[in-house]
């Protein structure tokens, strides 16, 4: 016993004797988006048992209330129904629809330390369905392990470390949109029913795809959709982010997620990727989680979590480049 307490002592007294910058520094590192954690998320919503998270399905709902769940244990505030992180939302009337039904967005947010930059808003998104069972062959599931799983995770690894650290000056505001697949109903409900009033989102970052490296850029490296349109890329490369211009401007991805609705109202919306546009298994029952490379989603997520915690925490707000912002009613926006 009195070995136990002498060493305990000592262990006190050394640490008492470590210098409080460097104790400072170890406690406000940014986590470590591990692979582990990544695969756990993965092997959940990319499972069978999800049955392909088809769009205003159970499914889909189940997907939102496990993110949902996520959120309560790290401590986020809900922004869904009832007090809860999941909104369901009645897809019957709006555009595209063409038989009643619901779909489900998963929402979340840390509002931010800072009095006067907590009013503005960091978004980070991805989409949580994906096209369900169907087809006749031997496999009829649909995962959606890198189309979106892969980007729902992204999101809910970057909540937990963002929440497990200092809290950033911006608030950020974590959402998984419902209905991507089939016109984007769960994007349009946040565009009517924002929490927050659109003016105030200063950037949105959409993660989309990113279970695989795409061949068309180096080793380690991301592209971002719109690029070319606004400074809010660039500025993210400045401070560290892998991120390039889109290498497949004539596949228009920057049209083909839920940042642009976002866009199309003005937002600096676009989409972090590193979809290969060769597709091997885009849209097929192969996109699944034996076809992820873990390795490189891992490091993909761990890559964009300084340069969004220094834009939650920066005064920096991007801007479209001249002649560059999308405008209602005409193409990308209609």
């Amino acid at each position: 016993m009195k070995t136990r307490c002498a060493l305990v002592a000592a262990i006190a007294i050394a640490l008492s004797c470590v210098p409080s910058a460097s104790r400072q520094q170890s406690t406000t590192a940014p986590p470590v988006i591990t692979e582990a954690s990544v695969r756990g998320h993965m092997e959940f919503l990319a499972s069978d048992a999800m049955k392909g998270r088809g769009s205003g399905t159970e499914d889909e709902w189940r997907a939102a209330v496990y993110i949902g769940s996520q959120m309560r244990r790290w401590g986020l505030e809900p922004l869904g129904d009832n007090g809860g992180f999941v909104k369901k939302i009645d897809t019957s009337g709006m555009p595209g629809s063409t038989k009643p039904g619901m779909t489900s967005n998963a929402l979340g947010q840390l509002t931010g330390s800072d009095p006067a930059l907590a009013k503005e808003v960091i978004l980070l998104t991805a989409h949580l369905d994906h096209l369900g069972v169907r087809g006749s062959g031997a496999d009829t599931i649909f995962n959606g392990a890198d189309d979106d799983a892969s980007g729902s995770t992204a999101v809910l690894e970057l909540a937990e470390a963002i929440a497990a650290g200092p809290r950033p000056k911006r608030t950020v505001m974590f959402v998984w949109f419902g209905s991507e697949e089939t016109t984007g109903f769960g994007a349009a409900d946040f565009l009517k029913n924002p929490p927050v009033p659109l003016d105030r989102i200063i950037a949105n970052i959409e993660f989309e795809m990113i279970a695989n490296r795409d061949a068309a850029v180096p080793p380690h490296t991301l592209w971002l959709t719109g690029y070319e349109r606004s400074d809010l890329g660039p500025e993210l490369a400045k401070q560290g982010a892998r991120i390039v211009a889109d290498p497949h401007l004539d596949a228009r991805f920057f049209e083909r997620s839920d940042n642009i609705q976002l866009a199309c109202m003005g937002i600096i919306a676009q989409t972090v990727s590193s979809f290969d546009n060769k597709g091997a298994t885009y849209h097929k029952v192969t996109d699944d989680v034996a076809h992820v490379d873990f390795a490189h989603m891992t490091d993909a997520i761990q890559s964009m979590l300084n340069p969004v915690l220094w834009l939650a925490n920066s005064s920096f707000k991007p801007e479209w480049l001249p002649g560059k912002k999308p405008i209602p009613g005409q193409p990308p926006c209609g």
